[in-house]
């Protein structure tokens, strides 16, 4: 799983400032990609850059953190809504559980509890991208420390990349007979298997929503080549990656 893509939208300077500098954004695996200081910027920026994540404020000027997060929930299915705020008001948190927001944060923000939040979301995350791979998996990703957790997070963020059973079991100390048996008998598959259902997944979604060549999208997949891609998302998929994008424009 790729460092997770986080809009920062607060009218406030000397919020916007302590959020950039006094939290550790890299640490937690999360990258800033903008800041907005009013709804409409927010709005825009948002459908343009299509984050993971959008921490916002209520009380915005021009539209309101509601009202953002309303305008966009249809567009950005995917996208993870926090709140923060400084009213403790009833009224504002029952609309934001009818938006189906994340969290509601009172300002001043506590970074530990927003480093939870996050490490919350990034754990839903993982979880989603193992359900979506193999069903299976998303049942046994329950802890941050466990070495399961540990593994497939790490196939998730390196997808792209050559990985071996070898060079897993350098990253985590095992034994690399030992790695295949573990991930195959708390998973029910091999790991090769899944992080091919992974670059599959990953492809699809480069088909269906981009106009990369199908050799462009083998690379940035993890496979060795276009022929190889196509072979193996034949296999899967039951289709080439050009029937695939035409059905899926349509």
């Amino acid at each position: 799983m790729k460092k997770l893509e986080v809009l920062l939208a607060d009218d406030e300077p000397t919020i916007m400032e302590g959020l950039l500098k006094l939290f550790d954004w890299e640490s937690h695996g999360f990258k800033v990609v903008g800041v907005a200081n009013d709804g409409i910027i927010a709005v825009n920026m948002a459908k343009k850059l299509k984050p993971d994540i959008i921490i916002i404020d209520i009380n915005m000027p021009l539209l309101s953190g509601l009202e953002v997060i309303r305008t966009l929930n249809n567009q950005l299915s995917d996208t993870v809504f926090i709140i923060i705020s400084g009213y403790n008001e009833f009224s504002y948190a029952r609309e934001a559980l009818k938006l189906k927001v994340t969290d509601y944060l009172l300002k001043p923000v506590r970074f530990d509890e927003l480093g939870k939040v996050l490490t919350q979301v990034r754990l839903n995350m993982v979880k989603s991208c193992a359900k979506e791979a193999a069903p299976v998996i998303s049942e046994k990703v329950e802890e941050p420390d466990s070495p399961l957790y540990k593994i497939v997070t790490y196939l998730n963020e390196h997808s792209d990349q050559e990985i071996s059973l070898n060079r897993l079991a350098e990253i985590f100390n095992m034994n690399s007979s030992y790695i295949s048996q573990f991930f195959k008998n708390n998973t029910g598959m091999n790991y090769h298997a899944y992080l091919t259902l992974l670059r599959i997944n990953r492809a699809k979604e480069l088909l269906s929503t981009t106009r990369m060549s199908i050799t462009e999208i083998a690379d940035v997949t993890g496979f060795a080549d276009y022929r190889v891609f196509t072979k193996v998302f034949k296999r899967v998929e039951g289709m080439k990656p050009s029937e695939y994008r035409t059905l899926s424009m349509k």
